[in-house]
């Protein structure tokens, strides 16, 4: 059994990665600046001056296999366009190998980048799955958790005050106060906020094309691990359920239909592993461009009202997510670009927020700048990131109390990556903390 199981992983790797993974790597040795950006870890480390490339290539490159744009006016028209939907989806318009390559090899655990998942279904069922949890995510139930998400930081900046002058700011802070917060908020145990962790880094793998066989095990191993959790969660949640999100759901299912098993457990899986990746990638991101711009920092000091508008700075300069795909439904013209059916669209959101038919000397970051929300960091269209908001809210609090209570915070070393494309953010930073406040913790302690 376990040999038949260990073939179908292979076949669903070859179908789903290995023959991208080729095909992107014999266009990397032609030179091709896309599969570059897909493949060399130099260009990926630092994509930004190859995004100003490939949009002087053109508003839509091709590269025979996709079509390819860091063009604000092009993303933002492609991202909102109802001719459009998400790549491989159960719509039946993606193109038959990459429906072929989502049925064959077995089917392996639930996946962000698969139906049901609300990243890989279009509307109507997309619209459904939404409207569940939208109430959830609202400006006001965002406000209402300010005050909460503020404690949660100054709870664990004591905390990482009282371990000495060092610290690694993404495993001691930036990755626990997002999972500390979704986690309360789905009614997940905290005390495995660190087990979520861990699994949501190995999750986000999936997202990226043209993994390595070992990579993709990886994933799909801390995928089934983070889906046999959560069904098991469901079962003592229909015994005790809650006022929590995850219990909102779990009626839905059982009590009025709405949900299959593999819709409630896909959709709660995301919500979890989405609550806290996009603003470890934001807190990590913002710490980065702050303690190199000593600057801006200064100006957040005297006018921390400016402190929303910053975070959306962060989010345009060093978007947590760079890049996303959608297909075309059929032949359509957008931003007076004619696309056919059936083409894929490569969307570099990293290029498009640093696009200067946009935003003024786009490589600068600005706290300032008055343009910064127009940023495409969170997608747009049908797609918006459901979350956005608490993303928001949990990146201003945590950057603003990180800083408010270590003045002198700088990098102790260089922060190191994580292995991901898709998302971009750091797995690890370490940082040397004001003298002062950390002596004071530890006379308290």
């Amino acid at each position: 059994m376990a040999a038949v199981t260990g073939i179908r992983q292979a076949i669903r790797w070859g179908l789903r990665h290995g023959l991208i993974r080729r095909a992107v790597e014999r266009r990397v040795r032609e030179g091709d600046l896309t599969a570059r950006l897909m493949m060399d870890p130099d260009v990926i480390a630092d994509p930004f001056a190859h995004y100003d490339s490939l949009r002087e290539q053109g508003r839509l490159v091709d590269n025979t296999l996709v079509l390819n744009t860091a063009h604000h006016d092009v993303s933002t028209a492609i991202l909102r366009s109802t001719d459009f939907g998400v790549v491989g989806g159960p719509s039946g318009r993606a193109p038959a190998a990459l429906r072929h390559a989502v049925r064959a090899g077995g089917r392996g655990p639930l996946g962000p980048v698969e139906p049901p998942s609300m990243l890989a279904t279009d509307p109507p069922d997309h619209t459904r799955y939404r409207k569940l949890v939208t109430r959830a995510f609202s400006a006001r139930a965002v406000a209402a958790l300010r005050s909460r998400t503020e404690e949660i930081a100054a709870a664990l900046l004591d905390e990482m005050a009282a371990k000495g002058r060092r610290a690694d700011l993404i495993d001691d802070y930036a990755s626990l106060l997002p999972a500390t917060v979704i986690a309360e908020m789905l009614g997940a145990p905290v005390e495995m906020r660190r087990q979520f962790l861990e699994w949501g880094a190995g999750g986000a793998l999936s997202l990226d094309a043209g993994l390595t066989f070992r990579q993709f095990r990886g994933s799909e191993r801390n995928l089934a691990a983070l889906q046999d959790w959560m069904r098991g969660h469901f079962e003592r949640i229909r015994r005790h359920p809650g006022e929590d999100i995850l219990s909102t759901l779990v009626h839905a299912q059982s009590e009025e239909g709405r949900l299959t098993e593999d819709e409630l457990t896909s959709i709660a899986m995301l919500l979890l592993a989405a609550g806290f990746e996009t603003t470890v990638n934001l807190i990590g991101n913002g710490v980065a461009l702050l303690t190199s711009n000593p600057d801006q920092l200064a100006l957040l000091r005297a006018e921390p009202q400016r402190w929303p508008a910053a975070v959306d700075e962060v989010l345009r300069v060093d978007s947590p997510v760079q890049r996303t795909g959608r297909i075309a439904h059929r032949d359509t013209v957008v931003a007076g670009e004619r696309i056919s059916a059936g083409q894929v669209v490569v969307i570099m959101l990293g290029g498009a927020n640093r696009d200067p038919a946009v935003f003024r000397d786009p490589n600068r970051f600005d706290v300032m700048r008055p343009n910064a929300g127009d940023h495409l960091a969170f997608s747009s269209g049908a797609h918006f990131c459901l979350g956005a908001g608490l993303a928001r809210m949990e990146g201003e609090v945590g950057l603003r109390a990180l800083f408010d209570r270590f003045p002198d915070l700088a990098l102790d070393g260089a922060p190191h990556r994580r292995p991901t494309r898709v998302l971009r953010g750091y797995d690890a930073m370490p940082v040397r903390l004001s003298t002062a406040d950390v002596d004071a913790a530890t006379v308290d302690a």
